[in-house]
């Protein structure tokens, strides 16, 4: 989306182009960039290739929704031994298709008035009405309220409301009178989304020991996210819009002629519906080969990304809607007339609301050579660098400065103000030098050395050195361990992004204001907030190492245990609004704002240095095979991580908390999670069963209670386990086939009651909500 901190996305880079991926899992920083911190996943793409490859593939879930088909095409010609040249490209497509909520029977299995009452919206069609003591005590002298009804809210529809999503949920924040919104009813887990990537590359041999390449890499992805329908709260409307039986109530000699307003969920308009266009290109220049004893890598590089966000339905003109619905024009209480129809369809927005682009031009080169003969082998030098000029622009529409999109807006300015969204044009110069150096002193004890210098133009320089030790006094044992520092500057979006407006990703409880009103009826919502950047960010800082040891017990048997501690300081994050909502005395007047009432009118979400955090841990694998004999070769490998201790300050001053095995702020660290494979290989027959497994853990403990008005008891989240059923057939050298049952038993995610997600009743972070899936693939080669 544009202007976010996401990172690349690397489903963009066509599956046929990657010729292996290389995991580093130790300190990278002193190599591969200051923010490797925990290690590094490299994804090394083809050099050359000659032939044609064709390769498709399809999936489906059982229950419908989430299904993605993909096409590649790779071609290539030229040898470069003998043609002294070689062309090649490849051609990726997908297809994933949208996944509603409604399809997930674990989702409309527990719907929110009975699980999660409180996280419901009182934002509804139709819509729900504030009123005053007064207008209440006439409601109820009118026979349309019970007597002693201490309702502020209410819905003429009440009970019947608007299933499905719109239901009545006496708990829920509709209250007793009202009706409730469940968002999750209506809503798209999985986006609809089309991917096109292509990459090209040319290299030509000038002379035995060097070569010239150019490579082009292009991709264009298109996904059309959709939401429930807007939420919109208009305050002090004319009693003469109500419902008949309401009007001729609260009419009545001695009453206000205006009501305290509406919260209203735009039905009407659509469902909210955004297209997100990014485009990535990616143009690289470079020579390899040896020259005077050093093999060297040059290259001059410019990637540009661009991102567009469009809103293509369920966004309208605010002040317009607004002015409708006063005249009456619009109904907000049931299917509007005609006339209301046709005005809102006028007023809705097809236009783009923002864009942003990133150009990014480097020139990077590395040169190897070997120093000496050791007892062990070659001492080997390595040194590098970079040179990088970041270009990154923020371009709000005229329609989004004039802060008049319902739904993309600050509330707390009128509609056709100029909103705090500005264009940004940021630009920033990266400097880098590296140099390596292993010393295998003798063939049991093997030292690496590496030192890395970086200068960023907006905070600064930084140096970070690695140092690590291979020893393998014998055959089967094998010990290791290396230290380090690491850096992290901060993005140019964390900072200088420009504002952005938008409402809280849950629905959330304010303790204040239960406090005050001695209910959470009028005090659970999903609150107005500014996502705004910083510009006097400092850069992360780390300290690192590890210490493990391989043995090797028995031939194709294999054990590995790794020990990791990292403590990083000054960490750049945002204080999530669940840890600013449960805290108003610390956080009163700093990131909540509230009105004359108390009520809150906005949180500030800010990029800040929180402080520190402190990590540390186990990766264990093992790996074992059997000789292959009459019915093939069996095999597992293991590959599994033991966290030990998740420490987070949400503050310099604020104390450590512990985020082991427990939801806080905006995730959950599992003690434990693994990945295990049982393998059979027969020739051209080949299966796999594998389990993907994560520990439960305590969950967020921030949604209250509707019953007592209090935070709901701790609720322990069970473990997720996933088996996977995959096989292969090489039916000959040209033709290959794969299939497979992903979660083969068709678990459910389970259940949560985080409010950090827009998406409540489970955890989308690491969850699958699929459920079983089959899919098959065919590759077939022209060789």
């Amino acid at each position: 989306s544009p202007g976010d901190n996401a990172g690349v996305d690397l489903n963009n880079i066509p599956a046929g182009a990657i010729q292996r991926v290389e995991v580093l899992k130790d300190g990278a920083s002193a190599i591969y960039g200051t923010d490797a911190i925990g290690g590094v996943i490299n994804f090394i793409t083809r050099k050359d290739y000659t032939g044609v490859d064709v390769a498709a593939s399809a999936a489906g879930t059982q229950q419908g929704g989430a299904g993605k088909r993909t096409l590649s095409l790779s071609a290539g010609t030229g040898n470069l031994s003998t043609d002294r040249f070689n062309v090649f490209g490849v051609l990726d497509v997908q297809q994933l298709d949208r996944l509603r909520s409604g399809q997930r029977r674990f989702i409309s299995e527990h719907p929110l008035a009975t699980t999660l009452p409180a996280q419901m919206s009182s934002n509804t069609y139709p819509a729900n009405i504030d009123i005053s003591g007064a207008q209440r005590a006439a409601l109820i002298s009118a026979g349309l309220l019970p007597a002693g009804s201490t309702s502020s809210r209410v819905n003429p529809s009440a009970p019947r409301c608007n299933p499905p999503a719109t239901v009545y949920a006496e708990k829920g924040p509709g209250g007793v009178a009202g009706c409730s919104y469940d968002y999750m009813e209506d809503t798209e887990i999985y986006p609809d989304s089309r991917k096109i990537g292509f990459i090209g590359r040319a290299t030509f041999q000038l002379d035995p020991d060097n070569q010239l390449f150019a490579e082009l890499v292009q991709s264009e992805a298109k996904t059309k996210y959709v939401l429930s329908p807007n939420p919109v709260r208009i305050r002090s409307l004319p009693v003469s819009i109500l419902p008949d039986a309401y009007r001729t109530a609260l009419s009545a000699p001695g009453l206000p002629s205006t009501f305290s307003g509406i919260r209203y969920r735009m039905a009407e308009a659509g469902n909210r519906s955004n297209e997100v266009t990014s485009t990535g290109q990616r143009l690289l220049l470079g020579a390899t080969g040896t020259l005077a004893g050093w093999d060297y890598d040059v290259a001059l590089g410019r990637a540009e990304n661009k991102a567009v966000d469009k809103y293509v339905n369920g966004y309208v003109l605010y002040d317009r809607f607004e002015a409708g619905v006063r005249a009456g024009t619009i109904n907000p209480f049931g299917p509007s007339p005609q006339a209301g129809l046709d005005l809102i369809n006028s007023i809705k927005i097809n236009d783009e609301a923002r864009k942003a682009k990133g150009v990014s031009t480097s020139l990077d080169g590395k040169m190897s050579r070997s120093l000496a003969t050791l007892a062990g082998g070659d001492l080997a030098l390595a040194v590098g660098g970079e040179l990088r000029h970041e270009h990154q622009t923020f371009t709000p529409s005229d329609l989004l400065r004039s802060n008049n999109i319902a739904g993309d807006r600050d509330s707390t300015i009128p509609a056709g103000e100029l909103a705090d969204v500005e264009t940004a044009d940021n630009t920033r110069k990266v400097a880098s030098v590296f140099t390596e150096v292993v010393a295998p002193f003798t063939k049991e004890l093997e030292m690496q050395f590496a030192l890395r210098w970086d200068h960023y133009s907006e905070v600064g320089n930084t140096t970070n050195p690695k140092i690590g030790l291979r020893w393998q006094p014998m055959q089967s044992l094998l010990l290791r361990a290396s230290a380090g520092t690491g850096f992290r500057a901060p993005s140019l979006s964390d900072l200088k992004r420009p504002t952005i407006f938008g409402t809280t990703a849950g629905i959330l409880t304010d303790p204040q204001c239960v406090q005050q009103e001695g209910s959470i009826d009028t005090c659970t919502d999903q609150w107005d907030v500014e996502r705004r950047s910083n510009p006097n960010l400092k850069p992360e800082k780390s300290r690192q190492f590890t210490l493990g040891v391989v043995f090797e017990p028995v031939k194709r048997t294999s054990l590995s245990i790794d020990y990791w501690n990292i403590e990083k300081r000054d960490v750049i994050s945002t204080l999530g609004e669940q840890v600013i909502i449960e805290n108003p005395a610390a956080y009163n007047g700093k990131y909540i704002q509230r009105d004359e009432d108390g009520f809150i009118s906005s949180i500030l979400l800010m990029k800040e240095n929180q402080g520190k955090l402190k990590t540390s841990g186990f990766d264990i694998g093992g790996e074992w095979r059997t000789e292959r004999g009459p019915w093939g070769r069996f095999g597992i490998d293991l590959s599994g991580t033991l966290i030990l201790h998740y420490d987070r300050q949400f503050g310099p001053a604020e104390p450590f908390r512990s985020n082991l095995g427990v939801f806080l702020n905006d995730q959950v660290i599992q003690k434990w999670r693994h990945r295990v494979n049982f393998e059979w290989d027969n020739g051209p027959l080949a299966l796999t069963l594998a389990n993907q497994y994560s520990t439960g853990y305590t969950d967020q403990n921030t949604t209250y209670d509707p019953y007592t008005d209090k935070l709901l008891p701790p609720n322990h989240v069970k473990y997720y386990s996933l088996w996977d059923l995959t096989g292969s057939w090489t039916v000959s050298k040209q033709l290959r086939v794969r299939a497979g049952v992903l979660n083969l038993f068709n678990a459910d995610p389970p259940f949560s009651n985080q409010a950090w997600f827009f998406l409540a009743g489970y955890d989308p972070s690491y969850t699958d909500p699929r459920g079983r899936s089959a899919f098959v693939s065919v590759n077939y080669s022209f060789r």
